[in-house]
């Protein structure tokens, strides 16, 4: 869906240029895309280390992937390991660490198997949910800072347009082209916050905010199983972390 939006979005632009009377080709301007694209990618290389930028491609495409986070199989996941865990004893939740696919439910699994209190758990899962919340917003806050000098640079090179413009006043001819030129700057540096950088940002932090939710309610459910919490009250707990009428009807209810 993040590429069909940014096709979708060239398309209308596209469409509303040709509607409007425009020539595509008036908005193709090589010296603006140098000054906009140029520029934007020298601040970002300014304002982040190699290894930062290195990791913007790695960032980018994680958004175009698709990610499913499968929260209710999560807590189905606990609900079963609760009744395990009841009837068989703790250290039979062992077994299971190999059949689960999350490396968070397996590290959370393992510590509580090899006695951790509850604390500890909580403490070390918690530090785990934290960094890898910093470490998706740092990508998002990437893109945010390309937002920010796209629409900046596309000023500069519409201000450096209308220096050229008012330096060759005397040719009348010379100051529509000028103008529309410097214009275009400012076109690009918009496409870029509002096309590109914006979107994807908003799209990693709603994912990584959605992320740690469904962590956080695993962490809940392996710490009540560690308390020995009952099926039912385990179930009222994960769900109370949902919007309400996310919790399957029983059977046999109305």
């Amino acid at each position: 869906m993040t590429l069909f939006g940014i096709a979708i979005s060239f398309v209308f632009m596209v469409a509303g240029i040709i509607l409007g009377g425009g020539a595509i080709m008036g908005f193709i301007d090589p010296s603006s895309i140098m000054i906009t694209l140029g520029m934007t990618a020298a601040g970002m290389i300014v304002a982040y280390s190699g290894k930062e930028l290195g990791s913007l491609s790695k960032i980018i495409g994680k958004a175009t992937k698709k990610q499913e986070i499968d929260v209710q199989g999560g807590i189905d996941a606990i609900l079963d390991m609760a009744n395990i865990a009841r009837k068989e004893g703790i250290l039979a939740l062992e077994d299971r660490v190999k059949e689960l696919e999350d490396p968070f439910i397996q590290k959370c699994i393992q510590l509580i198997v090899d006695g951790a209190d509850a604390d500890l758990v909580k403490d070390i899962m918690q530090s785990d949910i934290s960094t890898t919340e910093s470490r998706h917003m740092s990508g998002a806050s990437m893109l945010d800072t390309m937002a920010a000098f796209g629409p900046a640079f596309g000023m500069i090179g519409t201000l450096i347009g209308l220096i050229n413009m008012l330096a060759n006043l005397d040719d009348p001819s010379a100051l529509g082209p000028g103008m529309a030129t410097a214009l275009i700057t400012t076109l690009y540096g918009s496409m870029i916050a509002n096309v590109f950088a914006t979107p994807i940002a908003t799209k990693l932090k709603s994912r990584s905010g959605a992320e740690s939710l469904y962590r956080e309610v695993m962490l809940e459910g392996m710490l009540s199983i560690q308390s020995g919490d009952n099926r039912r009250i385990i179930e009222e707990k994960l769900y109370s972390f949902l919007p309400p009428g996310s919790k399957p009807a029983e059977e046999g209810s109305a």
